[in-house]
C-alpha cells in the first residue's frame, strides 16, 4: 500500500504545489503519492500561479499537471501525512478534527528541518521573484528530510 503525503498552504498555487513537486521529484511513486490542496477555496481548479510554475521548472519539475483544491475533512481518512506551510493554516486544519489519530498526521513542513521552531514557509504571493526561490530552497531541504525519514521507515 502506497504511503500518501498531502502539503497544505492557503490557496494552493504557490507554495504547496511546489512542495508537491519537489517531493514527488524524489520519491518512488510506485510506494509514494504526493499531493497538495488549500485551506481555502479561492482558487480551485486553477493552475498553480505562474511564478511556481516557473521556479519548479528552473529546477527541472513540471507542476503544470497540477489545479488546485481544497481541503476537506475527507483528506484525513486518504493521507498518512499532512503537511501544512504555516501555523495559521495547520491550526486551520486541526480545527477541522477532534480526531488525535488525524491530529497526529499534521506537522509543520519546516519543523523538519528546525525541529519544535515552528516557523512559517513565507507566502511568496506578494513578493517578488526571489520570495519564490527561498521558498523552493525551503522546501527543498524540508522535502529532502521527509524523504531521508520515509524511506527509514517504510
Amino acid at each position: 500500500m502506497k504511503i500518501k503525503i498531502l502539503m497544505v498552504c492557503l490557496g494552493n498555487i504557490c507554495r504547496s504545489p511546489l512542495a508537491e513537486g519537489i517531493l514527488k521529484s524524489k520519491l518512488d511513486p510506485s510506494k509514494y503519492i504526493a499531493a497538495s490542496s488549500g485551506t481555502s477555496s479561492y482558487h480551485i481548479g486553477n493552475l498553480p500561479d505562474p511564478r511556481s510554475i516557473q521556479i519548479a521548472k528552473k529546477y527541472g519539475i513540471d507542476i503544470t499537471n497540477q489545479r488546485a483544491a481544497q481541503f476537506t475533512i475527507s483528506d484525513f481518512n486518504t493521507y498518512d501525512l499532512i503537511y501544512a506551510m504555516d501555523n495559521s493554516n495547520h491550526d486551520n486544519i486541526l480545527k477541522l478534527t477532534k480526531d488525535n489519530h488525524n491530529k497526529n498526521k499534521v506537522k509543520l513542513i519546516l519543523n523538519e528541518l528546525y525541529p519544535n521552531d515552528n516557523l512559517d514557509v513565507p507566502d511568496p504571493y506578494y513578493g517578488g521573484e526571489q520570495g519564490f526561490e527561498d521558498v523552493y530552497q525551503m522546501l527543498d531541504k524540508a522535502c529532502d528530510i521527509i524523504v531521508t525519514k520515509l524511506e527509514k521507515e517504510h
